[in-house]
């Protein structure tokens, strides 16, 4: 979440730029070769002019950068919640564009400081001279789509959409288990079961869990011989102190405790990189916030409803997880908390609802939301948890609507998922 990585980079590159470049400009001055006479900028005074007046451009344009660039982060802030800043922090078109105006402005500074005229000698580099014009040019350019991306990042329906799609990779990376499990492989005993000890690996700083390495873990747990069990999920916040793990048996705690705690990645904050269900809760803040008083944005609540769908959609249709993961012999040797889809059916739909008890229109889409999905979910507890926030929907529209007419279209909506919820039952049954 480094803004100033890839500035520093392009500025130490434009440092290398310009050694490369007065190579043939110090080799041209001495005679040793010798320049096209069209390769030209004019004498000295032409030369300190436009270097001049592009370093006071660029600064200038440098400057305006940072400017929007925290008036953009204040405004999502304020509209999208601060959990959504290091969306705008990553942007690698932001990085780009402000390491490109450093990197041209140390370049044009770098130029002028060597452009000089004494009275013995006169040195004008223009092979940097066009370089720097050329990079002023490259940069202005990029600035155009700087600005496109800022126009269209800050859009709700896109920037929702981009949510979702930051989710599928943390989706696919999470469901999949190291190995197949193979038939009659049972999980081991933990301590309750009799004469079995556990060793705990406690945390050694607090923080949310950003990322477990299921590979790097099963891979230690099979050359010990060992069963390890993460208590947290990617997410979840860990106290310092508090049991991160157990390791079965315990007498493989010394040969574990350190890899685990590399491999269980804690930081200050929740990430989308493993934590699929940050991407739930950053569209569910932006629906409540679009549905709050101050703000009473109908139409962002409603595409909040719509991407939460496919939201829910893409974890359903995604290989199941149960949080076993096994060893090449089809050995279990990882436990992981697993994420439920009903838990996340719950999270998508209750704040929601809450937020839109006297907004219709949010409502009525939510019951058609929870129509559309209910097909495509395979597992009955999922089922169970679409059924009850659609009756929950129903009851908040007959206790907190006031329109008659809209409870009749809350009423129909809700008729429709019961339909849907019957003819599921039936297929099943059939």
């Amino acid at each position: 979440m480094n803004l100033w990585k890839i500035p520093l980079q392009l500025s130490l590159a434009s440092v290398l730029l310009f050694a490369g470049t007065m190579v043939p400009d110090v080799l041209d001055a001495k005679g040793l070769i010798h320049l096209p006479t069209w390769l030209t900028m004019g004498g000295i005074d032409d030369a300190r002019a436009i270097l001049s007046a592009m370093l006071a451009c660029v600064s200038t344009v440098l400057a305006l950068i940072f400017s929007v660039a925290l008036l953009v982060l204040s405004m999502v802030a304020t509209l999208f919640g601060p959990r959504l800043l290091y969306r705008f922090l990553q942007d690698w078109v932001t990085q780009v564009t402000i390491g490109l105006f450093m990197a041209t402005f140390v370049y044009l500074a770098l130029v002028f400081l060597v452009t000089h005229q004494d009275a013995h000698s006169s040195f004008v580099p223009q092979v940097s001279l066009i370089t720097s014009w050329l990079l002023v040019v490259a940069s202005f350019g990029f600035l155009v789509y700087y600005s496109h991306r800022i126009a269209t990042s800050i859009q709700n329906p896109d920037l929702i959409a981009r949510i979702v799609d930051d989710m599928a990779p943390a989706v696919r990376g999470t469901q999949a288990s190291s190995h197949p499990r193979r038939a009659g492989s049972e999980p081991p005993p933990e301590a309750e079961a009799g004469n079995v000890t556990l060793g705990e690996v406690t945390a050694d700083r607090s923080g949310y869990v950003q990322e477990i390495d299921q590979d790097p873990l099963v891979r230690l747990a099979t050359e010990t011989s060992a069963v390890l069990h993460v208590r947290f999920r990617p997410g979840q916040f860990v106290l310092v102190g508090e049991t991160l793990a157990t390791v079965v048996p315990a007498d493989k705690l010394p040969q574990v405790a350190d890899a685990v705690r590399r491999h269980v990645t804690l930081g200050r904050h929740r990430t989308l990189k493993a934590d699929y269900e940050f991407g739930i809760a950053q569209i569910v803040e932006i629906g409540i916030r679009a549905l709050s008083p101050a703000v009473n944005d109908t139409f962002t609540g409603v595409a909040c409803v719509d991407w939460l769908g496919d939201a829910l959609l893409l974890v359903a249709e995604a290989p199941p997880f149960d949080g076993l993961c096994y060893d090449p012999a089809g050995k279990l040797r990882l436990r992981i908390r697993p994420l439920l889809l009903e838990r996340l059916v719950r999270m998508a739909f209750d704040q929601i609802r809450q937020a839109a008890s006297d907004n219709p229109a949010v409502l009525v889409r939510m019951l058609d939301t929870i129509r559309r999905i209910a097909p495509r979910m395979t597992r009955e507890p999922v089922l169970l948890a679409l059924h009850a926030e659609a009756d929950a929907v129903r009851e908040v529209g007959a206790n907190e609507v006031k329109a008659t007419l809209d409870k009749k279209d809350i009423e129909t909506a809700w008729h429709r998922v019961e339909e849907a919820m019957q003819d599921l039952r039936k297929g099943a049954r059939s």
